[in-house]
């Protein structure tokens, strides 16, 4: 997966720990830099205001808040994101913007995939 990512930066916004570890494993591994975790809504808006980011991993639940602020903010600067969902096509009716869905569990390999064509 080496370099996929090379240079690109990466904001993570995900409440649980181990996934967040998951995620940032593997887009490292691709060559991205992680901007985060970020595990609430608060502080992936502050990101977006003070960091440069290439593309989003987000979920759309934080510890029980809909995370649509951040989906809206980043339709609003033409930020691609991918939304990770544990709850299938129920979360796709709550996304604003052209993000793309990646269910959970998910496989890291294809996570890159995935942002990898966004920033593509």
């Amino acid at each position: 997966m080496t370099a996929l990512l090379a240079g690109r930066r990466i904001l993570v916004v995900e409440d649980e720990a181990l996934i967040a570890m998951s995620i940032e494993d593997a887009l490292v591994d691709a060559g991205a830099k992680v901007v985060g975790p970020s595990i609430s809504v608060e502080r992936a808006l502050k990101s977006l205001q003070h960091e440069h980011v290439d593309a989003i991993v987000l979920d759309m639940n934080l510890n029980g808040t809909s995370a649509r602020p951040i989906a809206e903010a980043a339709a609003s600067r033409a930020i691609p994101f991918l939304v990770l969902s544990g709850y299938g096509a129920q979360a796709i009716n709550e996304i604003p913007g052209n993000a793309l869905v990646l269910s959970k569990p998910f496989d890291p390999d294809e996570l890159v995939d995935v942002i990898r064509k966004l920033v593509e």
